[in-house]
């Protein structure tokens, strides 16, 4: 049987958890080993503090079973409590992002804590100092550089990580945490208003695309090509233009909404179909068929002469988007390759 896998805690807990050890030592004179809070998800969250100077405590994020780009930073986090009554105001320090662009849960300009977080602050707060106001300096060491790596910068939050979490729980579903990021940007570029917008699979997509349509707001779905189009559904999205490498299209041409490998494959079945509709030579089909992969297939079908081939794949891929969003959104696909030239193409008639 296979062993379950363990659950950790969200950077919200830990620096909600920071912050009521730097509440107890201001009050009580010392600084507390472990403090106990209750997470949103009903979980008792109990960690180990780490003291630092000025009342600065620190939380080690233990994220369980789950590959968390912040597994075993230290979330630190400072309350300066005031003597009136009042709000408590959320400042950023070293390696905490900043939000740059509108759209997001928090306003411009402030630190990237989100709401959640901030009320499990704010809850821990409370519960020591009242009503009384108060600043909390929320700090994550290591942050700027390990930013990079994520979606923030996409996102429009500078320099430094995003203190997240819901339930204050992290649950080991990597795929799901993807997902939610993903969903984030694009929820964020239509409340810009963003339109039309690009759907590309990665960086090297992203780039391809924007030799084909500069200036053209882009967000990557990486495999989740299904759960984008389910997305831009719900977001009301009225025009995406869906373009990427042939190897990622023909799997789409195939009906593959999870592009992964471990999902699906189906590319050679897709090229080749398109290949018989244009009467192929069977040669060419059988070599493109026993390839590994679809850089040789595209060397092959160039040769052959057979490059109209992509506007087929093209065209396949689109009538799956269409059924997927169910003929709601308006939807052109790009078949480009690594440099950004344009392979094949199928665009809706204007």
């Amino acid at each position: 049987m296979k062993k379950p896998q363990r659950e950790g805690f969200t950077t919200g807990s830990c620096a909600a958890a920071g912050a009521l050890a730097s509440c107890l030592w201001r009050r009580d004179g010392a600084c507390p080993d472990h403090v106990k809070i209750t997470v949103p998800g009903g979980k008792d969250y109990i960690p180990e503090i780490i003291a630092h100077d000025n009342y600065a405590c620190g939380v080690v994020k233990d994220s369980g079973d789950d590959p968390d780009i912040t597994r075993g930073m230290e979330i630190i986090t400072r309350v300066e409590p005031e003597e009136s009554d009042g709000p408590i105001r959320f400042l950023g320090g070293e390696g905490v992002g900043v939000i740059t662009e509108p759209g997001l849960k928090i306003p411009v300009g402030e630190p990237a804590i989100n709401p959640v977080p901030r009320s499990m602050i704010e809850a821990a707060v409370r519960s020591v100092f009242g009503a009384r106001g108060a600043a909390v300096t929320v700090s994550i060491p290591g942050g700027r550089e390990i930013a990079r790596r994520t979606f923030n910068p996409r996102l429009g939050i500078r320099d430094g990580l995003s203190v997240l979490g819901t339930t204050g729980i992290v649950r080991p579903m990597s795929a799901e945490a993807l997902r939610d990021s993903m969903f984030v940007e694009l929820k964020m570029r239509v409340t810009q208003g963003h339109d039309p917008i690009i759907f590309t699979f990665g960086n090297q997509g992203e780039k391809a695309m924007a030799k084909n349509y500069p200036g053209v707001c882009t967000v990557q779905v990486s495999n989740e090509i299904g759960f984008m189009l389910d997305s831009a559904l719900e977001l009301c999205v009225k025009h995406l233009i869906i373009g990427g490498h042939p190897g990622k299209m023909a799997k789409v041409a195939s009906g593959v909404m999870q592009t992964h490998s471990h999902t699906a494959d189906g590319r050679r079945e897709a090229i080749v179909t398109q290949l018989a509709l244009m009467s192929a030579p069977l040669e060419l089909m059988c070599a493109v068929y026993s390839g590994v992969t679809t850089d040789a297939a595209i060397d092959l079908i160039d040769k052959a002469g057979y490059t109209a081939v992509w506007d087929g794949v093209a065209e396949a891929a689109r009538r799956y988007c269409l059924a997927r969003v169910r003929n709601e959104i308006h939807i052109d696909v790009l078949v480009t390759d690594y440099e950004g030239r344009v392979l094949g193409k199928c665009l809706e008639e204007t």
